[in-house]
């Protein structure tokens, strides 16, 4: 089983402690958003998870527990997301400087197989042209260059919420040819540093140019971190049909990242993040939530089952644990 932490929120930059009791705890519940009644109840010992996959916008609170995570025998990788955006699009995220350098830190630490970075999402308007995303790219690309072997390339998607908070920028829709171009240029210069690069979620076809879709839950790359083959894995029907990811189980929540990225996903609204925060309980089996008592609680597939009754609190579930 692979463990995405998380999409849907920054557990290292913001979770860290959280994460670790479930690690020791060796569980965490998930509630469905689609969902909510009903909760998923997955076993995190190092026997049961192949991998974790963190994503992530500023680990650098979260790497004093990397010697533990080690120590106790998990495999996992890093997704970093590093753009050239500034506060308007990125008002929560520490100075630029501040994250490269937690960047190459963390590279040191686990190795630039591990510290996968991420240029997402491109962002076009009448400012940030392909031009300016070209020399801004380089200059990543420079200074990260030795500390990754890998880059994954996303362009800007429309989501509704995501138009609701950039309605007040004037974003330009990139049609096939400027995608193309600037993925060919982005990856000659990426190559150039020694980094190959890869698309994510994309429909274009840019293999003739030798650029890869990437799967940034990437069986490859966990296999190879583990040092064995994985069976029975497969396609994660759960995303997008241009998603090459591989199936993974993802342990966090929407509405609780508060970098205030004004083109993130996974928040609804900045204010509804902040409200997710103010729920977090470090101490909790669920990221900033807890059970209500009328959930239906079934364990995750292929785990072994545990009974448990409709009703019971997060301290009887786990008294003792963490």
């Amino acid at each position: 089983m692979i463990i995405s932490a998380s999409r849907r929120s920054d557990i290292p930059a913001f979770y860290g402690k959280w994460f670790m009791n479930r690690l020791r705890a060796g569980e965490v519940l998930v509630r469905n958003p689609m969902q909510p009644k009903q909760v998923s109840r997955i076993g995190l010992s190092p026997e049961t998870v192949d991998s974790i996959v963190f994503w992530t916008k500023n680990p650098a609170p979260f790497l004093p527990y990397l010697q533990e995570i080690d120590a106790m025998g998990y495999r996992y990788y890093f997704l970093f997301t590093i753009t050239p955006y500034d506060k308007v699009f990125e008002p929560g995220l520490p100075e630029k400087k501040s994250v490269m350098e937690t960047f190459r830190q963390l590279s040191g630490m686990i190795g630039p197989e591990r510290t996968v970075w991420r240029y997402d999402p491109v962002i076009l308007t009448p400012e940030l042209t392909p031009e300016w995303h070209q020399k801004a790219f380089g200059r990543l690309a420079l200074k990260l260059s030795g500390y990754t072997e890998r880059c994954i390339l996303s362009f800007l998607d429309e989501y509704r919420k995501v138009k609701n908070r950039m309605r007040q920028i004037p974003c330009v829709s990139p049609d096939r040819p400027v995608m193309k171009m600037l993925a060919e240029q982005f990856s000659r210069t990426a190559a150039g540093h020694g980094i190959s690069l890869f698309t994510c979620s994309e429909d274009i076809d840019l293999s003739g140019s030798g650029i890869g879709h990437s799967r940034c839950i990437d069986i490859e790359l966990v296999e190879r971190i583990g040092g064995k083959p994985l069976r029975n894995v497969r396609k994660d029907h759960g995303q997008r049909k241009a998603c090459g990811c591989m199936e993974s189980r993802d342990i966090g929540a929407y509405d609780t990242c508060v970098h205030g990225c004004l083109y993130c996903y996974a928040v609804s609204a900045h204010q509804a993040a902040i409200r997710g925060r103010h729920s977090f309980d470090p101490l909790s089996p669920m990221l900033c939530d807890r059970l209500l008592g009328d959930e239906v609680i079934r364990t995750a597939p292929g785990q072994k089952n545990k009974t448990v009754t409709a009703g019971s609190t997060s301290e009887d579930l786990f008294a003792g644990m963490s």
